[in-house]
């Protein structure tokens, strides 16, 4: 086991490169305050930071030269973390859901089927719609095209076809996302 010799802290493993860590030669500077100091050597804004206190935190380390600030890197850090689960908190993830047909399907049952599916779609979610066939009804897959084609067509104005309607084994698969 190698051991880092005395004196030298370990590099941080993730989060913005701080003080010692800083491998630019010349940084710009932006103090507590938010004004901007100008650019100057790392070592010179690294004695300014710890003289009021603060750490040297390299904000934007893709700029020329990198952006570097007073800051409280545990804050910092923080800050961040809270700012990330904030933001995943609230993001929207896609479900797909599916809805389950029959070729022979009955008016109403059909329009009971369609509400949900309006449904799922204005929540944001997509729809996979499933035709299923028993025995005799493989022999008229027409009208299982027919049903997909009257789902297609009721649902024009708030979804688009992402995949349209296939046969797979005794299923017809078609799947719906909102616009």
């Amino acid at each position: 086991m190698m051991r880092r010799p005395h004196g030298q802290a370990a590099m941080p493993m993730s989060g913005p490169r701080y003080n010692e860590f800083i491998q630019s030669p010349r940084v710009r500077v932006i103090d507590e305050n938010g004004e901007n100091l100008g650019v100057m050597y790392t070592r010179q804004a690294m004695e300014q930071a710890q003289e009021v206190g603060l750490d040297l935190v390299e904000v934007s380390p893709n700029a020329d030269p990198p952006v570097a600030k007073f800051l409280d890197v545990g804050k910092y850090k923080y800050e961040a973390q809270k700012k990330a689960n904030l933001a995943r908190k609230t993001q929207k993830t896609q479900e797909i859901k599916e809805i389950k047909l029959r070729p022979n399907i009955d008016q109403h049952d059909y329009d009971t089927k369609m509400k949900k599916v309006i449904q799922f779609l204005e929540d944001g979610d997509k729809v996979k719609v499933t035709l299923r066939f028993r025995g005799r009804e493989m022999a008229h897959g027409q009208l299982g095209m027919q049903v997909m084609q009257r789902v297609q067509a009721d649902t024009q104005e708030i979804a688009k076809v992402e995949q349209h309607p296939r046969m797979e084994g005794r299923q017809m698969l078609m799947v719906v996302a909102p616009k």
